[in-house]
C-alpha cells in the first residue's frame, strides 16, 4: 500500500500527564511515514510536562509550537500552515490509540480518491462498558445499554437535525456521513490548499460545532465524508484543560454554545433547515427533553431560554459583522508575523 505522510496535529489546552500519554500512544505507532504537530496554547506546563515536550522536541519526534492564545479552530488551523502532509489528521490531547491506528485512516485516502474526509469511530470513556480491563488498558466497548447499530438513519444525512442522530459511538459499518467528530478526523491536505476551505475561528468557547461547519463547507468541494470504525480511538473526556477549561454552568459557555450552533445554521443551511435545528434545538437543550433530559423546573428552564435567546442574538450579529470582518484573527496575526520574519531573515 501506498504509504502518504500524514501530519498528525494536536492542539492542546491546559492538560498534563494525559497529553504525555497520548504523545506517547502516537509516538509509538508502527505507520512508517508521520510527523507530529503539537500547537500548545497552555501559558504554564508542570515541570515534569514541559521536560518530556522539550525531549521530544529536541529529538526530533514532535514539532512544537507554543502559542499566547485560545482558540481551538485557530489552533488547528496554525498547525494545517505548518504541516507537510498529504493527509492531515486530527485528535485531542486526551485520547488512548490501538494500534494500526495511523494505517486505518491512511487505507480510505489510498483506496477511495471520492474520499476528502475520514471520520474515524470513537468510544468515549463515559460511554464504555468497563473504564479498564485486566491489563489496565481501556477496553473499547460501547456501553451495553446503547446497542450498536450497522447504519445510520436518513436523519443523520439531513443538516437541520443530523446532529442528533449522527452516533458515531455505536455504529459498525463503514459508510457515508454528514460530519466528523473533532477529537478523529482525518483530511485530504488540498481541501485547505486548493479548495481554500479553513476551521471558522468565530467558533468559540467550547468550540462546539466548528468541525460541523467545515463538514457542511467541505459539501461544495464534491469530496466525500467516510466514516471508518476501524479507525477508532478511545477520548478519555479529561474534565479539566481543553474544552472543559470553560465551566458549562458559566455565562461564557452557555452563551457560546448556543451562538456556535446558530452560527453553523446561519452559515450553511436553508430556512427550512435552519427552522428544524432551531426547533429541535429549543425542545433539547431548552426544554430538556430527549436525548438531552436537562432539569425541567421552570427556573431552569426560563434561565436556558434566556441563554438561547442571547445566543442567537450573539450569532446574528457575528453574521452581520462578516460582511467587513471575516473573523480570522488568529489566522492573520499568524500571517503578519510570518511576513515580518520573513522580510527580517531577507534582509
Amino acid at each position: 500500500m501506498n504509504v502518504p505522510l500524514i501530519s498528525v496535529i494536536i492542539p492542546t489546552y491546559g492538560r498534563e500527564v494525559v497529553l504525555r500519554d497520548t504523545l506517547m500512544d502516537v509516538i509509538e505507532q508502527d505507520y512508517p511515514n508521520y510527523e507530529v504537530i503539537v500547537v500548545d496554547q497552555t501559558p504554564t506546563h508542570e515541570a515534569e510536562t514541559e521536560t518530556v515536550l522539550q525531549q521530544l522536541a529536541d529529538a526530533g519526534k514532535i514539532q512544537w509550537f507554543r502559542v499566547n492564545w485560545a482558540n481551538l479552530p485557530g489552533a488547528r488551523n496554525y498547525a494545517v500552515r505548518r504541516a507537510k502532509g498529504e493527509i492531515l489528521l486530527f485528535i485531542d490531547d486526551d485520547v488512548k490509540l490501538p494500534p494500526g491506528y495511523l494505517q486505518a485512516h491512511a487505507r480510505n485516502f489510498v483506496e477511495r480518491p471520492e474520499v476528502g474526509v475520514v471520520a474515524g469511530r470513537v468510544f468515549d470513556r463515559m460511554k464504555l462498558k468497563d473504564a479498564q480491563n485486566g491489563c489496565g488498558q481501556l477496553s473499547g466497548e460501547p456501553d451495553s445499554n446503547s446497542p450498536e447499530i450497522e447504519f445510520l438513519p436518513p436523519e443523520a444525512m439531513d443538516p437541520g437535525i443530523a446532529w442528533y442522530y449522527i452516533d458515531l459511538v455505536h455504529t459498525t459499518k463503514p459508510q457515508r456521513v454528514l460530519s466528523a467528530r473533532g477529537c478523529n478526523m482525518a483530511f485530504r491536505r488540498d481541501i485547505f490548499y486548493d479548495r481554500g476551505l479553513w476551521f471558522d475561528e468565530r467558533f468559540r468557547g467550547s468550540a462546539v460545532r466548528e468541525e460541523s461547519d467545515f463538514c457542511l463547507r467541505l459539501r461544495q468541494t464534491g469530496y466525500e465524508i467516510w466514516y471508518d470504525p476501524e479507525a477508532h480511538l478511545v477520548h478519555l473526556g479529561e474534565m479539566s484543560g481543553g474544552c472543559h477549561d470553560i465551566s458549562t454552568r458559566s455565562l461564557q459557555y452557555q452563551v457560546a454554545f448556543y451562538h456556535n450552533h446558530f452560527l453553523l445554521a446561519l452559515k450553511n443551511l436553508t430556512w427550512n433547515e435552519r427552522l428544524r435545528l432551531f426547533s429541535k434545538l429549543f425542545d433539547c437543550h431548552v426544554l430538556g427533553n430527549p436525548p438531552c433530559y436537562k432539569e425541567k423546573s421552570l427556573q431552569k428552564t426560563i434561565v436556558r431560554g434566556a441563554f438561547y435567546g442571547i445566543g442567537l442574538l450573539d450569532a446574528i450579529a457575528t453574521q452581520i459583522k462578516s460582511l467587513w470582518d471575516d473573523g480570522q484573527i488568529y489566522t492573520r496575526q499568524d500571517t503578519v508575523i510570518s511576513a515580518s520574519k520573513s522580510k527580517v531573515e531577507v534582509g
